[in-house]
């Protein structure tokens, strides 16, 4: 069991940085890939960023790659997501995920067991 618990989340102005933090209970972080996904009022959730067990593989959604880094701290229990130069259209909910998943499979949320409960991420023009 792994429980998820995102923060970092907030307002900025259009062009600022936000650093998102995902943080998990449990023993067994390194077993499972971790991702971020978010969720805009009447869109539906989509993929953000990965990152392998043990942080030596990562992808990105266009939109947000060269902007966003994903990384993690094994011995922290912590995943991260910088996010730089942010857009209004980058507002929305964002959760990070847990799960033994591998390759492109890591782009979609119904191969992922854990969720947080979410954090709210507002960018102003």
């Amino acid at each position: 069991q792994v429980q998820l618990v995102e923060s970092g989340g907030g307002s900025v102005q259009a062009g600022g940085s936000l650093r998102l933090s995902c943080a998990a209970s449990g023993r067994t972080f390194s077993t499972y890939a971790i991702a971020w996904f978010r969720q805009a009022p009447g869109k539906e959730r989509e993929f953000v960023a990965a990152i392998s067990r043990f942080g030596s593989y990562t992808s990105y959604a266009d939109s947000v790659r060269g902007r966003f880094t994903i990384s993690r701290d094994n011995a922290k229990n912590t995943v991260y997501l910088q996010m730089n130069s942010l857009k209004p259209e980058d507002a929305a909910v964002y959760y990070c995920a847990a799960g033994v998943v591998y390759a492109d499979y890591r782009r979609d949320p119904n191969h992922y067991t854990y969720w947080g409960q979410g954090t709210q991420v507002t960018v102003s023009s």
